[in-house]
């Protein structure tokens, strides 16, 4: 009976391993595949059989890319609008939060019901709309009109997953600190943040990502070379009577750098504070 439940065990634990080695190969290698073609030239990606490992080794996509001062550009547009999303995200939403976690307010319940309306708003619907009011707001083809429309996605769920963070954290945190001297915004800043790391480390990572990745405004909403961010300058190298597919592999594995940084390093406070955000008291 013992030897039964053992081999069940062990058929269970194998099965499991076989599933997640597959998951791992299918999810791996398309983005291995990319590495191992932005290593080629154009000719030999289409070689037929198809090679994953290069005869003819090249760094010629990475250096064509990074002495391009118009396509190093374009990653100086993202880290720029995707740091500057970020950090005015985080401090908009832990503002929030702290007020709608910790406070009572006229038209409190109103307000959560529209930032949770706006989340669940398709983009594409307000493409639109918000061309035209960045035209006239003359913020068409600049830093802050990117910023501005990358902010109105990123702050609803910003600001939700900062109040369900706040409400894991007793009030009587805060509250000792108020009887000891400590101003509201003392409390917050002094008390909640430092213990809130995990949660603003994962809303920031998200943050951050979806601004790298944001495609559709970032073409609407720009029109020179030198406002483009990545993804717009991945697309820009399909030219219309040949790709330059090896340097589309470089690009977008430079571009995947970043996002693949943030999470090795952040990895266990992203998936703490993903979890913690979710509770609700």
């Amino acid at each position: 009976m013992v030897a039964t439940k053992r081999r069940i065990h062990l058929a269970k634990k194998t099965g499991l391993f076989i599933g997640l080695l597959i998951g791992a190969v299918f999810a791996g290698f398309p983005v291995l595949w990319m590495a191992s073609s932005s290593f080629k030239s154009n000719t030999e990606i289409f070689a037929s059989p198809p090679k994953l490992i290069t005869d003819n080794f090249s760094w010629d996509a990475y250096t064509s890319i990074l002495t391009d001062p118009t396509k190093v550009r374009f990653f100086i547009n993202s880290y720029v609008v995707s740091l500057s999303v970020t950090v005015l995200t985080l401090l908009i939403a832990i503002l929030a939060a702290y007020a709608f976690s910790r406070f009572e307010f006229r038209f409190k319940k109103p307000l959560n019901m529209i930032i949770v309306s706006v989340q669940g708003v398709p983009p594409i619907t307000l493409l639109i709309p918000y061309f035209g009011l960045m035209v006239t707001l003359g913020l068409y083809n600049t830093y802050l009109g990117l910023i501005l429309t990358y902010m109105v996605f990123t702050l609803p769920y910003a600001i939700i997953m900062m109040t369900g963070y706040f409400n894991t954290l007793p009030k009587e945190l805060d509250e000792a600190a108020r009887v000891d001297g400590a101003s509201a915004m003392g409390a917050l800043w002094r008390i909640l943040v430092p213990i809130s790391i995990p949660g603003i480390v994962s809303v920031g990572i998200y943050t951050f990502m979806i601004s790298w990745n944001e495609f559709l405004f970032a073409l609407t909403l720009t029109r020179t070379q030198d406002m483009r961010t990545v993804p717009i300058g991945i697309q820009l190298l399909m030219g219309q009577n040949s790709y330059e597919w090896n340097q589309m592999m470089a690009m977008s594995i430079l571009g995947c750098i970043p996002v693949l940084l943030l999470f090795l390093f952040f990895q266990r406070f992203f998936i703490g504070g993903m979890t913690a955000g979710a509770v609700k008291n």
